[in-house]
């Protein structure tokens, strides 16, 4: 925090005093609302939103509304909304993030501002990171909800169109980041308005809104179609890169230096920069690969596809490890995120990645795919009106938060003093030493009880410390990307007396772990068993009976099984915070300090003991990477032998420093890459508003007739040159009859001026659009020539837009090269850009128009989804381009009619 935000009361201390007296107004409406009876109570509901209907606004119902629902939660669930949880409502209203710590009930807090804002009947998402958490808590908190008369939806990804759109038209729907975005992007696919499923995107809360707003914010959401089959070219390359020799590991001396600059020694065959994340041939590499494949010249322009495919396999080899970024399971590369340590099931690396590590794990290699539609999670984010988040930790972050999605963070005060002991880290020189000192550690302290949660950033290094533990003799629990179905019951279970737990980063976010043991997860298991669990969750849904008798079976047997669990638990809670509550155990360093102050908040829950260490080691990649040689050389002073630990509040400073240089060059890239998605996204905004306008039956027959004008138009420009001794009309009625079906040679040829001729073509293609809709009106086949004009027009978008977006890939992918000649790349991305979105509406305008002269209506009854089908139009052969007079120019449209500049067409070389 800033000297100059203190001097303006802008921490988060003043911000919590502007707020106190909403929370004096809430606490002094709980004795009047105490004393409702349920059916009062739940009649609030609808008082709000005639008052709301009336001219109040959220703002003037929220002291009560949020009386109500604590209330509400003592009545369903038994709990009381603590003092703290309302500020942290009241921060949630207001838009903005509340950094909650671990414990302290953001589940619970967000129930308050979701209830005031569905009062709106605009609806409110609840995001979170996982299906399971979607569905725990909408059970959990759906409750409350549906007590007070609100209807709650559940997005998981097992769904049909139709429980889509039923839980999207809840007043709350809870669901993941990736399931409401990638139905944002399908409903931008459809071709007909019943198929949509979301609702207008109005208000969010998005829990855990680091993970998802910061850390997941560089990777895409892409939806696939299948491409081409990929050839042998993968394995060939793989072959290929195995017989290269990495070079030497050289520190650069700025970051202006790149692999392939002259101040960058070359050796081995390739370069590889782990920090940057890129790789290069060298020129011995260069001189091998023209060898291996037989050419002259690898950089060769035609030669760029190869060059590509040895890239990826590069990249594939030297920057990606397996059970680190990846695991193998089933003959699948399936990715792990490097954040939470779980599998991210379904997606894939772009570009050929994916399959050149499928080539080196030598497993199948699967075909490549077509992107048909993307967006990035900032840009899908920051389309809703009303946004905000919680988190345990955002404040390392608030500029990031601030600089793209405007939105502050305000630290909430915890209900009980923190009383955590977060120790110094201990720095070994070597893995080995600082991997025994982690194992002495657990052993030792296992030994009084205290439970234990290790936390590592790799699946492979929990596995290394797994099998340490059992050489030892030391039971525990191991939770990592390949034990996904098992991560909150794991966790949940983390607190009880004796246990050792070993989990990658983050796994089990969102799943307290209470000292003692988790009573709810014990008693969800003895459901599951019993195969009633899942009549809990359709009844907090809303897509069951309330008094049905398996609801009613399953809700008597929860309470007893509750109940039982909860007189163990809270025995065994006494020994646990006897011993001293829940230890953690840091086995490395992560490059964001975000991510090792969740592990740490995982200890020291509702003012419980606890403590954490963290261990480092000199090989650890975040010191190899970042800052390495200056903690080296302090420890070189202070202890220069091996075996002799480092614990000094000094080296954790050096260690935090690096962190922040990490975390500034992560921003960089998560920055760069939403400057190139704005791009992107002006373009999108532009495309689906204007689809959507067509999708909700926008009459569109006007704009069809000036898109038919253009198109004619523009073939009498081109052919119509000069004086009528130099016309080619012959070809231009070649052109014409090929787009409208119309034959006007004869009434065209002996026309000598200018105007006539436009006149004359603008009425011959008229007619002949008249005789197509009769045609389409004979056919009785239950559509009529809007709904035709509406679906091709669809169509026609849709098939460019792909195109478009491959095209603006490709030209990212080189658009680095501008940079060497000092131009800013993203200007050039942006002006390129939107020179090939303009020629990608010249080609939406041909396919609409010749499509509407050539479809062919059966006469037979036509179902709707056989009209949405793309349709083949005749005239498949392209006419040579001809043309009198002047030459057809580069960048003159191509005389076929695609819509493309001639040269990226008919003219290609």
């Amino acid at each position: 925090m800033s000297f100059l935000d203190k001097l303006l009361g802008n921490t988060s201390e003043a911000q919590i005093r502007k707020l106190r007296p909403i929370l004096e107004r809430v606490n002094a409406l709980e004795p009047e609302t105490k004393k409702l009876t349920d059916a009062q109570l739940r009649a609030k509901t609808q008082e709000f939103r005639e008052r709301l209907a009336n001219g109040a606004t959220l703002d003037d119902l929220m002291p009560e509304a949020f009386a109500v629902v604590r209330e509400a939660a003592q009545r369903t669930i038994g709990q009381r909304h603590f003092d703290v949880q309302i500020i942290g409502g009241v921060v949630l209203h207001q838009g903005r993030i509340a950094e909650m710590k671990t414990g302290e009930g953001k589940t619970l807090t967000e129930t308050l501002p979701v209830y005031l804002n569905a009062l709106s009947g605009h609806g409110v998402h609840v995001v979170t990171v996982n299906d399971y958490l979607a569905k725990r808590d909408a059970q959990w908190m759906g409750k409350i909800y549906k007590f007070l008369g609100l209807t709650v939806g559940c997005i998981v990804h097992d769904l049909d169109n139709v429980e889509r759109r039923e839980a999207y038209n809840a007043d709350i729907t809870y669901g993941t980041n990736n399931e409401f975005g990638f139905d944002y992007l399908r409903d931008n696919m459809v071709v007909y308005k019943e198929e949509m499923v979301q609702r207008e995107l109005n208000y969010a809360i998005v829990d855990e809104v680091d993970s998802i707003l910061i850390d997941e914010a560089r990777t895409p959401l892409i939806i696939s179609g299948h491409g081409e089959q990929s050839t042998d070219m993968y394995e060939k390359t793989d072959k290929f890169v195995c017989r290269l020799e990495r070079g030497e590991n050289i520190e650069k001396k700025s970051k202006a230096e790149t692999l392939m600059g002259e101040d960058q020694p070359e050796s081995g065959d390739y370069m590889a920069d782990i920090k940057a994340r890129t790789v290069a041939l060298t020129q011995q590499g260069m001189n091998k690969a023209q060898a291996f494949f037989g050419i002259e010249d690898i950089s060769a322009t035609e030669n760029t596809e190869k060059l590509h495919h040895i890239q990826q396999a590069l990249k594939a080899h030297a920057l990606f490890q397996r059970d680190k970024d990846y695991v193998v399971q089933e003959g699948q590369v399936l990715i792990v995120d490097e954040f939470t340590g779980r599998l991210m099931i379904g997606r894939r690396y772009s570009d050929g990645l994916h399959q050149a590590l499928e080539a080196k794990e030598h497993v199948k290699v699967e075909r490549e795919n077509k992107t048909l539609a993307t967006i990035t999670f900032q840009n899908y984010f920051r389309m809703f009106k009303k946004l905000a988040g919680m988190t345990g930790t955002a404040k390392t972050e608030e500029d990031e938060f601030q600089a793209i999605y405007n939105l502050d963070v305000v630290e909430i005060p915890t209900n009980k003093p923190l009383v955590r002991v977060d120790n110094n880290d201990v720095v070994y020189a070597s893995v080995k030493g600082k991997l025994a000192a982690v194992i002495e550690e657990i052993v030792k302290v296992h030994q009084t009880g205290q439970p234990i949660l290790v936390g590592t950033i790799s699946v492979e290094m929990s596995e290394i410390v797994s099998a340490l533990l059992s050489k030892r003799g030391i039971k525990h629990e191991v939770l990592n990307a390949k034990l996904h179905a098992k991560e909150a019951e794991i966790v949940a279970q983390a607190g009880q007396y004796g246990s050792v737990t070993i989990a990658t980063n983050m796994a089990g976010r969102g799943t307290d772990i209470l000292l003692g043991g988790n009573p709810e997860f014990l008693a969800r298991r003895e459901l599951r068993q019993a195969g009633l669990e899942d009549w809990l969750i359709e009844e907090a849904t809303g897509h069951a009976d309330t008094d049905d008798e398996q609801i009613m079976e399953a809700r008597r047997q929860y309470a007893e099984a509750y109940s039982r669990h909860k007189l163990v638990t809270d025995a065994e809670h006494e020994k646990v915070v006897a011993a001293g509550g829940l230890h953690i155990i840091g086995t490395e360093r992560h490059e964001s300090r975000r991510i090792d102050n969740q592990l740490r908040g995982r200890a020291g829950r509702q003012g419980d003991p606890g403590s954490t260490r963290f261990y480092v080691s000199m090989e650890d990649e975040l010191m190899q990477r970042f800052g390495g040689e200056r903690v080296r050389s302090l420890m070189e002073k202070i202890s220069p032998e091996d075996d002799i630990p480092i614990d000094m509040s000094i080296i954790t400073k050096q260690i935090e420093s690096a962190q922040k240089r990490v975390e500034a060059h992560n921003f960089d890239i998560r920055k760069n890459v939403l400057e190139y998605d704005d791009v992107m996204n002006k373009q999108r905004e532009i495309i689906y508003g204007q689809r959507r306008k067509v999708l909700m039956g926008e009459d569109i027959h006007a704009s069809i007739m000036e898109m038919i004008t253009e198109t004619v138009q523009e073939r009498v420009q081109r052919y119509c040159v000069g004086g009528s001794g130099d016309w080619d009309v012959q070809g231009m009625c070649r052109e014409l009859v090929e787009l409208t079906r119309a034959d006007m040679y004869n009434a065209l040829k002996d026309v000598s001026k200018l105007d006539d001729m436009s006149a004359a073509v603008q009425q011959m293609a008229e007619d002949a659009y008249a005789r197509q809709e009769e045609s389409v009106a004979a056919a009785e086949a239950g559509v009529d020539m809007r709904e035709v004009e509406r679906v091709m027009l669809l169509r026609a978008v849709d098939a460019h837009w792909m195109d478009h977006i491959d095209a603006m890939d490709q030209l990212r992918q080189g658009i680095g090269l501008q940079a060497i000649g000092q131009k800013d790349p993203v200007v050039a991305y942006r002006n390129a850009g939107f020179e090939m979105f303009d020629e990608m509406i010249v080609g939406i305008r041909e396919q609409t128009v010749r499509q509407l002269f050539h479809v062919v209506v059966s006469k037979t009854p036509m179902e709707r989804q056989q009209l949405a089908k793309p349709i083949e139009t005749s005239g498949d052969a392209k006419p040579q381009p001809k043309r009198v007079g002047d030459e057809v120019r580069r960048n003159d449209p191509c005389p076929c009619g695609s819509g493309k500049k001639y040269k990226n067409c008919c003219g290609k070389s």
